[in-house]
């Protein structure tokens, strides 16, 4: 009799083993199942807080700093010495530069376009915005067309208007249909995409 209680009870024993294991196995994945949810609403949340308006964004120039530069230093003999390692101090006490001023022509270049860029507020599905100005800033009153833009594989989840604004290729984008620019307009277009683009003037005609 005594052996039939403990071979029954060895058999519930063994019964409930594998229902133990189970349970464990499932809190586990519980566990790390929690712990993957919260670190995805957290990051999900550090994205979706995005500065609203244009009146908080920090606009960042992106125009083309190369313009027609004419150097006003005075031209006197510089004192060579041995040492190479100081021949640029030594030209720099010697020949102190000014700062050097565009000369004037009826010509326009590439830094008479001006981007600037900044963040405004987000799609409702949580995807950032960015609002871009392109003014024509050219101090001789000229019109600039055909201006061109590097800007990479540029898209946008948000429809921008392609007369304003479209990707011809890689790193090649059209601004206003390649029409003139009047001087001193400014267009704007929004785009949203995961992440800023950088623009920066390639090529215009006067």
């Amino acid at each position: 009799m005594n052996r039939d209680s403990s071979s029954l009870l060895r058999r519930r024993i063994l019964a409930l083993f594998p229902a133990v294991f189970a349970v464990a196995v499932l809190l586990v994945i519980i566990d790390v199942y929690e712990d993957h949810r919260v670190e995805f609403m957290q990051a999900a949340s550090r994205t979706r807080s995005i500065p609203g308006g244009l009146q908080n964004k920090s606009c960042i120039t992106l125009s083309n700093p190369h313009r027609k530069l004419l150097n006003h230093a005075p031209n006197s003999k510089k004192n060579r010495k041995s040492d190479d390692n100081n021949k640029d101090d030594d030209e720099e006490e010697e020949n102190p530069r000014v700062e050097p001023s565009r000369i004037w022509s009826d010509k326009c270049s590439k830094s008479d376009i001006v981007i600037s860029q900044g963040a405004t507020e987000a799609l409702p599905n949580g995807i950032p915005t960015y609002t871009v100005e392109i003014m024509n800033v050219c101090p001789n009153g000229c019109d600039i067309s055909a201006v061109h833009l590097s800007c990479g594989w540029f898209s946008s989840a948000r429809l921008v208007n392609p007369r304003v604004f479209k990707r011809l290729g890689f790193d090649d984008c059209l601004v206003n249909d390649g029409k003139p620019l009047v001087n001193g307009r400014t267009l704007s277009f929004q785009y949203a995409n995961t992440f800023p683009f950088h623009f920066s003037v390639s090529s215009v005609t006067c």
